[in-house]
């Protein structure tokens, strides 16, 4: 069932973007595409199929969190462009 000039109107309008005549028209059967696709997935039988939130295992890419010595102040502060006392120094950035 393709979808009406107006429904394109309406997602256009609720996503925030403007459309030209021209780009109506394309989205209009592009988008009955799409929808026609998700037609045919959902005439498939998936009652065996157990639900997954992820078609893959997940696994942790970041390492555990481990206690380390920090920096000594002098040693970051040697990098400053400007420094204050053991302080970096910045421009503001707020105006008043």
């Amino acid at each position: 069932m393709p979808l009406e000039r107006a429904q394109v109107e309406q997602i256009a309008l609720l996503a925030r973007i403007s459309l030209t005549p021209e780009e109506v028209e394309l989205f209009q059967d592009q988008l009955s595409q799409l929808l026609e696709q998700f037609q045919v997935l959902s005439e498939l039988d998936t009652t065996d199929v157990p639900p997954t939130g992820h078609a893959v295992d997940l696994q942790a890419v970041m390492r555990e969190d481990e206690d380390e010595a920090s920096l000594a102040p002098e040693d970051v502060l040697r990098n400053a462009p400007r420094q204050e006392g053991e302080f970096f120094r910045v421009k503001a950035v707020l105006e008043e």
